[in-house]
C-alpha cells in the first residue's frame, strides 16, 4: 500500500498518509480510493452522512460505506482526504493485497499487538472506542457508565478518567479545563478523546496541563495531537 502525500493548508506541514483498509464482507482488503493529486480540506463543521464514502470492491463488486479518510495534523487541524467516487473507473489491480489492519503508529511499542478498532456510527460507539483503546494500552477493569454523569466522565479505570466528546465541533478550553479538574480532584490522570480535534486554546491549555489528546476518526482509531498523548501511547499504562 503507497502512501499519499498530504499537505495542511493551515499550517503547511506535508505528511504522508496511508489509507485504512477494510474487510469487504466477501474477504476482500479494500481501501478507499483516495487522489493523489487532490487537496485535504480543513473539516470545521461535522455532519454524519458527509462523514461516509461509498467504496466499492474489485473482487465481488460489492458497493459500501466506509468512514470519509481523514488526517488530524499536529497543529490541531483536521483534514479530510478527497477520494474517487465510486462510479468513476479504478486503475489496474495492485500488485500486491494491503494489510488487513490499519498500521499502529511509528510511536508505538512493538511488542503491543495490532489496535482493532471499531467503526464509529454513534456518540455511543465513539465512548466504546476509547474503552476498547485504553484497554488495548494497558488500562485494566475500564468501566463505561449505562448513563453519562453529571460530571462528563465517560470512562474510568485505575488511575485514570477519560472523556469523549463526540460532538460536531472542537472541543473547547473549558471542557479540557474541567476534564483536569476531575481529574485532580480524583488524584488520578485525565486522557482526553475528541472526533472534532480541539480549539487552538484549549490544546495550548492541555499541553500546559499534561493532558493526552486524542483525535478519533470514524473508524475509531485514536490518534495523539500532543506530546503527553504521545508519550502514553509510547509507554502505555
Amino acid at each position: 500500500m503507497e502512501s499519499v502525500p498530504v499537505r495542511c493548508p493551515a499550517c503547511g506541514r506535508d505528511h504522508a498518509y496511508l489509507t485504512p483498509v477494510y474487510p469487504c464482507p466477501c474477504g476482500t482488503p479494500i481501501a478507499p480510493p483516495v487522489l493523489r493529486d487532490g487537496t485535504a480540506e480543513p473539516i470545521t463543521h461535522r455532519t454524519w452522512n458527509e462523514d461516509w464514502v461509498t467504496v466499492r470492491c474489485r473482487t465481488c463488486g460489492r458497493h459500501d460505506q466506509w468512514p470519509q479518510p481523514e488526517l488530524c495534523c499536529p497543529c490541531g487541524t483536521v483534514l479530510r482526504i478527497p477520494v474517487r467516487p465510486a462510479t468513476e473507473s479504478a486503475p489496474g489491480p495492485d500488485a500486491g493485497a494491503p494489510p488487513t489492519h490499519i498500521p499502529l503508529p511509528r510511536t508505538a511499542a512493538a511488542p503491543r499487538p495490532a489496535f482493532r478498532p471499531m467503526t464509529i456510527r454513534t456518540g455511543r460507539d465513539a465512548v466504546t472506542a476509547a474503552a476498547m483503546y485504553l484497554r488495548w494500552l494497558g488500562y485494566r477493569d475500564v468501566v463505561q457508565p449505562a448513563e453519562r454523569p453529571a460530571s462528563r466522565i465517560d470512562l474510568r479505570a485505575a488511575g485514570l478518567i477519560a472523556q469523549v466528546d463526540s460532538t460536531t465541533r472542537p472541543t473547547t478550553l473549558r471542557d479540557v479545563e474541567c476534564l483536569w479538574l476531575n481529574g485532580l480532584n480524583a488524584s488520578v490522570t485525565s486522557v482526553f478523546f475528541s472526533l472534532a480535534g480541539y480549539a487552538q486554546d484549549a490544546r495550548a491549555r492541555a499541553d500546559g496541563l499534561c493532558i493526552p489528546l486524542f483525535v478519533m476518526d470514524l473508524t475509531g482509531t485514536p490518534q495523539p495531537v500532543n506530546g503527553p498523548a504521545d508519550e502514553l501511547l509510547s509507554t502505555g499504562a
